[in-house]
């Protein structure tokens, strides 16, 4: 069976409500989807249960919160738990993500703990790892990368692994317009899929997808997504307008 292909937007803390929810059902009427592709929809907080209903039942078609608490609930002020995310029915969930790790001290074992209560909650985890520019440089990227996965991941069975999304984040290239080439981000998607094959089975490895994130635009899409082990995208900037959005979908 083929790996899913898919292509997932993070929004992170932009649109009002009226906008999202617009954006959203824009992408939805023109989005052109194959028979192996699907789309993720990564909105605030706010708009999770607006947006769902927007774009309605389509079972290729689903939003991911960006964010919860580890906890089950209780004295945490402001935050959401995964429990409470189920009861309005989404089932992704953005995790890990270097935004959350560097401007909130989020650590691999916070994540790790967030990792599982997505699992228990029956919530997908778009797991992301990724190195920053002094990393790359040094040369040792596949050792860091390495370890984010070993640390925030490799807790899990088999069984449990098999239900996880992962998404490479180059630090250096989010937000900046630098872009890891095709060639580069193939060969650290490769070394990943060799690490889970490694750690679990060929089975499970080949049948991961695995997103490369990082300034993905309309212009490289589709040279990034032709190759063999990129299996999509996390789209940040280019997610939040429907025409760049649906170039990056048609592209996959």
């Amino acid at each position: 069976m083929a790996r899913k292909k898919i292509i997932a937007g993070n929004w992170k803390m932009n649109t009002t409500l009226k906008d999202g929810v617009k954006l959203a059902k824009d992408v939805k009427k023109k989005a052109k989807l194959g028979k192996n592709v699907s789309v993720i929809f990564g909105v605030p907080a706010t708009h999770l249960h607006a947006v769902k209903m927007g774009i309605g039942r389509s079972t290729k078609l689903s939003v991911a919160a960006q964010n919860f608490n580890a906890n089950d609930g209780g004295a945490f002020t402001g935050e959401i738990s995964a429990n409470m995310l189920k009861g309005i029915s989404v089932n992704h969930v953005i995790l890990g993500h270097s935004e959350r790790r560097e401007i909130f001290g989020e650590d691999d074992k916070m994540i790790a703990a967030k990792v599982s209560q997505a699992i228990n909650n029956k919530i997908t985890p778009i797991f992301c790892c990724g190195e920053p520019l002094k990393i790359r440089k040094s040369k040792k990227y596949v050792s860091f990368v390495a370890a984010q996965l070993r640390k925030g991941l490799f807790h899990l069975s088999a069984k449990d692994f098999s239900k996880v999304i992962i998404a490479y984040e180059p630090i250096w290239a989010i937000g900046t317009g630098m872009t890891a080439s095709p060639e580069q981000a193939q060969e650290i998607h490769k070394k990943m899929r060799g690490m889970i094959t490694k750690k679990y089975n060929a089975k499970i490895a080949n049948n991961t997808s695995i997103l490369y994130g990082g300034s993905v635009k309309p212009a490289n899409a589709k040279e990034l997504f032709s190759q063999p082990d990129v299996d999509g995208g996390l789209v940040g900037g280019a997610s939040l307008k429907a025409k760049d959005f649906l170039a990056i979908i048609h592209a996959m």
